[in-house]
């Protein structure tokens, strides 16, 4: 695909694209292409694809890559300050024409995952957009978020469940992916007996998962680290005291995925996200649950990531 120019630029020269300065931004933040992947909802290789355009437009490398982060050059940090000008005037344009039509206030519930790792970005993207919006947001637990949902305290909840499983009526599947079993790369957590593992507490869909697993597949097991936070979970998967199950998606180093036929573990599975939202909440709830579905719409599927 040719790159677009604009005709009243000097020889033609091309147009710089938006979303893949949102990406070089993301990368620029973050030092990590993995990381701004996991920001913007995409793969690491569409990322990679997307700075490779930039660079070969510009004719310039914009970031020094090194086993575990990457930097700005000195023609990147030139470009930074460009890309922030660039993205702002975008967002201000297009505000100018969509904001004035949406204001109001939205409560959103989201579990801890969801609510520390994917929601500030989609919710920084929201806000230029619809400045006149206020988010007001609680993390909890799923049982909490839809009894609040049902009681008129939420107008959209985000919930995580097992591929398939409509814990409540109003539940709608946005964002699928398969959950693996993960460890420490050169670790030997997964050659101990019993096997341990790191989970969260009762009630949650990602326990089940596993536990469910390792019964079927046979394997002798003891939960040796608990906790409702799944950075929690990886830092001790880090430090290998135990493996853990993650969503494909969120393995990266010091973690690695096991594969089931090297451990003679059963499949997990795939999660799904699903939103739950209160009808006739107005624009401005539609407006939100909308910009949501978009973004998760935007993320690699199941059959997708296999092939990453």
């Amino acid at each position: 695909m040719s790159t677009p120019t604009s005709p009243n630029s000097p020889q033609g020269l091309p147009l710089l694209d938006m979303e893949i300065l949102r990406t070089f931004l993301a990368i620029s933040e973050t030092g990590s292409f993995s990381r701004a992947a996991q920001q913007i909802h995409r793969t690491p290789s569409a990322v990679s694809m997307q700075i490779k355009r930039l660079e070969e437009m510009l004719g310039r490398a914009l970031f020094v890559r090194e086993p575990r982060q990457v930097h700005l050059t000195p023609e990147g940090e030139t470009m930074l300050g460009y890309a922030r000008q660039l993205l702002e005037i975008n967002d201000e344009a297009v505000g100018q024409f969509l904001s004035p039509q949406v204001g109001g206030t939205v409560r959103l519930g989201a579990p801890d995952d969801l609510g520390t790792r994917v929601l500030p970005g989609i919710l920084s993207l929201f806000s230029r957009s619809y400045p006149a919006v206020q988010v007001n947001v609680r993390v909890g637990r799923s049982p909490d978020l839809m009894r609040r949902l049902d009681i008129g305290e939420l107008d959209i909840a985000l919930l995580v469940a097992e591929a398939g499983n409509r814990p409540h009526r109003l539940a709608e599947p946005i964002y699928r992916e398969p959950l693996v079993w993960a460890g420490r790369e050169g670790g030997v957590a997964l050659q101990r007996t019993p096997l341990p593992i790191a989970v969260a507490d009762r009630g949650c869909p990602w326990r089940r998962m596993a536990l469910e697993s390792l019964t079927r597949s046979g394997h002798r097991y003891r939960i040796a680290y608990t906790c409702e936070h799944t950075a929690a979970q990886e830092a001790a998967t880090g430090q290998d005291i135990a493996i853990t199950p993650l969503p494909r998606g969120l393995v990266h180093a010091p973690l690695r995925v096991i594969e089931e036929d090297e451990a003679g573990l059963s499949p997990l599975g795939d999660y799904e996200v699903l939103m739950l939202r209160m009808p006739a909440r107005g624009a401005a709830v539609e407006a939100l649950a909308e910009h949501i579905m978009d973004h998760f719409s935007g993320t690699p599927n199941a059959a997708a990531a296999a092939v990453v």
